[in-house]
């Protein structure tokens, strides 16, 4: 009888991948090369063109400034002396305007996102928010002038202005305190009526605080608006020439914005006018960027806050 011996065990088969072709393979990694340059080529340009103009308005407004520009209000015609008055109807309009349109809203974005209904109405209100946003400043200026100077007799006034510049901002405001609700995961707050707090306590102590860098960013694109809007003060607030600080919300004031226009635009002399020009300029990036500064320290601290819960 013929013995059989058992075969040997063959290997697996393994399932077969498709294998590119060196040539092709090649290709695309060339293409992809192409694409990241032009991409590391475009911000390149983007961050020079914004160093280039910083560098113009630093190198052209740093002689001028000096504690006499920032502490005396305009003379001679607005051809010499300071910017305090300018100075401080900014601030003022940027305070007035946050305190408006911050917790306004805030209080709409956490309504649009934990208790509105789903559906027809939350998108129609989406859509008109979006469509707000990418209104025109100077219709907003026309609207605040007839509503609050016109109808409801503030006049030229500090109020009327900061609710302007108040009602521009508040869609920025809405739309990223909304996203920012939405990014946070429907565990926590499942989490937290589970352990027996209610729906306001679960969003004032739990979502709100995780969502609030990401709110703080909203304000600052928000501030950064208002801070260089020139049309919604021209017709609700601003004055041409006034060399002296406001005293009450019903006051007229001057702002930087307004006032760059005006000393590069028009006056008695606009080569004495030129420098100041520059200096107010310079002066108004600075405020942007010390408001921006403080803004990125309260999104850090509210981070690390969260961190360490």
């Amino acid at each position: 009888m013929q013995r059989f011996s058992p075969r040997a065990p063959q290997p697996a088969t393994t399932m077969n991948t498709p294998q590119y072709p060196s040539a092709y393979a090649s290709k695309k990694k060339r293409t992809e090369q192409i694409v990241f340059f032009l991409f590391r080529l475009l911000s390149g340009a983007v961050a020079l063109s914004l160093l280039g103009i910083l560098g113009f308005i630093i190198v052209k407004g740093f002689s001028v400034l000096s504690w006499d520009f920032l502490t005396l209000p305009p003379t001679d015609g607005m051809t010499s002396g300071g910017i305090l008055p300018a100075i401080v109807g900014t601030l003022c309009l940027m305070a007035g305007s946050a305190c408006f349109a911050f917790p306004i809203g805030i209080m709409s974005g956490i309504y649009m996102n934990e208790y509105a209904r789903k559906g027809k109405l939350v998108r129609f209100i989406r859509m008109m928010t979006n469509n707000l946003a990418g209104i025109p400043s100077i219709v907003f200026g026309l609207f605040g002038m007839a509503l609050f100077v016109n109808y409801l007799s503030f006049g030229d006034s500090i109020l009327a202005g900061s609710l302007t510049l108040g009602l521009l901002a508040l869609p920025i405001v809405i739309r990223t305190t909304e996203e920012a609700l939405k990014d946070i995961p429907d565990a926590y707050r499942e989490g937290s009526l589970a352990l027996g707090a209610t729906k306001a306590q679960t969003i004032w102590h739990v979502i709100l605080p995780m969502a609030m860098p990401r709110v703080i960013t909203g304000l600052i694109l928000s501030l950064g608006r208002v801070s260089g809007e020139t049309a919604p003060i021209l017709f609700t607030c601003a004055a041409y020439f006034l060399p002296k600080l406001p005293e009450s919300l019903f006051d007229q004031c001057m702002a930087l914005p307004y006032h760059l226009y005006v000393v590069s635009t028009s006056g008695t002399d606009l080569e004495a006018q030129q420098p100041i020009a520059y200096g107010t300029a310079l002066v108004l990036i600075i405020i942007v960027l010390l408001i921006n500064l403080l803004a990125n320290s309260l999104r850090k601290y509210f981070s690390n806050k969260i961190k360490t819960k």
